[in-house]
């Protein structure tokens, strides 16, 4: 399966920026901001929460979402990650992003087990 990519100025506004503004599900919940990388020029984003009502469960019960980036409303849809290597990428492209100062606590939590397991592809429908 071919997989459509992020139009290349909002991947590289997501890999410049530091909040990612996401609305997981199809209903009109609002936008929430998390941290997001951008590896090989995909888009990913994981999640600390795997509450009942979390984005993260959201998106697996219904994969459809929206991202907010520069005044747009984009469409996505969620994938779930397995892959190791591209696990490991997520992994430094968090640390690399986010690993100085008061976020390198909350980066190096992001490759816990029970975070990784949350890796998440954003595609645009």
């Amino acid at each position: 399966m071919t997989r459509r990519a992020l139009a290349p100025a909002v991947r590289d506004a997501l890999r410049d920026g530091t909040i990612l503004r996401i609305r997981a599900g199809p209903g009109r919940h609002r936008f929430i901001g998390i941290w997001v990388v951008v590896v090989d020029g995909r888009v990913f984003v994981r999640s600390w929460s795997r509450k009942p009502r979390s984005w993260w469960r959201t998106f697996l019960e219904d994969p459809t979402g929206a991202i907010r980036v520069g005044g747009r409303t984009i469409r996505v849809r969620a994938a779930r990650i397995r892959s190791e290597r591209i696990l490991r990428a997520v992994d430094r492209a968090y640390l690399k992003k986010y690993g100085k100062g008061g976020q390198r606590r909350w980066a190096l939590d992001l490759a816990r087990p029970e975070c990784r397991a949350t890796t998440t592809e954003l595609v645009p429908v």
